[in-house]
């Protein structure tokens, strides 16, 4: 089995990521049985130096630390549950001393198998506004709707204000659900979860719509790929 290294940026998404792999690599390998795990993270204090101003070259040098760290505890590859800091690896892959997995294809390859061609997107302002998710489903032929401008804000106060320290209230909840049922109303068949820590909140049971986490689907991911 090969060594899955994790290159963590907020706690809270790394350990579900972490748990994820964990749990479910019993059902393949049997009782208490998983692939080498080691998780690395720099706090995400030190990214948000850099991604409110979008400078993604110090954010890939963050990134690029923990791949060095990994690499010298054994790692075979490398995945990051975090989906914002995904817009730093077009300057990450070309220095980094491990392959890596991505986020938005192991997303995109799910909406895909089950037949999805719509998607609303949800995540931090930062990852809406940009092309991670758009690239990777425009290559498959996936359309990708996302919130307004408003609906940006409010998802992203209720990530870095509520989610990544493990709070998760109704309101929020019932924000998700309208934010969810007006990607409905446009067409949508699906919704991406598309920041690490929305899963704590929003599942298949509560959502307006069929759900793509992201965080559970780079978890299988890299077990998979683990497991040769």
């Amino acid at each position: 089995m090969k060594h899955i290294g994790i290159v963590g940026c907020s706690f809270e998404g790394a350990a579900l990521c972490y748990r994820t792999i964990c749990l479910e690599a019993e059902t393949l390998l049997g009782r208490h049985a998983h692939p080498e795990i080691t998780l690395h993270i720099i706090a995400l204090a030190e990214y948000m130096r850099h991604i409110p101003e979008g400078d993604w070259k110090a954010v890939a040098a963050l990134m690029l630390r923990s791949a060095g760290a990994l690499q010298r505890a054994g790692a075979d590859f490398l995945i990051c549950p975090d989906n914002t800091i995904h817009q730093a690896l077009p300057h990450v892959l070309p220095a980094s001393p491990l392959p890596w997995l991505h986020i938005a294809e192991e997303v995109g390859k799910e909406a895909k198998r089950r037949g999805f061609v719509h998607l609303g997107l949800t995540g931090t302002k930062f990852l809406v506004r940009g092309p991670v998710y758009p690239e990777k489903l425009d290559a498959l032929g996936i359309r990708c709707s996302r919130p307004t401008e408003a609906q940006q804000d409010e998802i992203n106060r209720i990530i870095f204000d509520e989610l990544v320290r493990d709070i998760q209230v109704p309101e929020s909840l019932l924000y998700f659900q309208q934010v969810i049922q007006n990607f409905k109303n446009q067409g949508c068949d699906a919704v991406v979860l598309g920041c690490t820590e929305i899963p704590l909140l929003v599942n298949d049971g509560n959502s307006p719509l069929p759900t793509l986490d992201s965080t559970r689907l780079l978890a299988r991911a890299a077990l998979q790929h683990a497991l040769g």
